[in-house]
């Protein structure tokens, strides 16, 4: 846990870029405002972030899930977030889904081309024993034919 109210804060960078993308062009903000709102959206996550957790202490767990913070958001009287967030919630999961997928796919691609790659090794080793073989075997003529 912070031990000054400071440490708290999320990055200005991070404050200024969402700022920057809600205002229309031309707009300016003061370093004031910017610094009230940067505050002001710590003091939000703060308090969802305890909502969200009295309703996993509630669902007895020590994990916050998504539905922990749509829980929240209700709680906190901003119903309408909840649809947009499901939204990007399932678009989220999606995309987790999707990577997930490709790289299940690369990993059996990768195991494929192993597979292979496999009999051509017992291939390649086949012939080195049959060359020995044949060696051996000329060397055995060449000894029958010295005696």
């Amino acid at each position: 846990m912070a031990e000054r109210p400071e440490d708290l804060n999320l990055p200005n960078a991070v404050i200024t870029r969402i700022i920057k993308e809600a205002l229309p062009d031309g707009v300016n903000i003061s370093k004031e405002a910017r610094s009230a709102i940067s505050r002001a959206a710590s003091v939000f996550v703060l308090y969802a972030t305890s909502c969200a957790n009295n309703f996993a202490m509630k669902g007895k767990r020590k994990t916050l899930n998504a539905s922990d913070v749509l829980s929240a958001m209700e709680e906190m009287e901003f119903q309408r977030f909840v649809t947009p967030l499901k939204e990007a919630l399932e678009a989220y999961r999606r995309e987790q889904k999707g990577k997930k997928e490709a790289s299940e796919q690369k990993k059996k691609d990768r195991d494929k081309k192993t597979d292979s790659e496999e009999p051509d090794k017992s291939r390649d080793e086949d012939n080195d024993e049959d060359e020995e073989r044949l060696e051996e075997e000329e060397q055995n003529e060449e000894e029958e034919v010295d005696n």
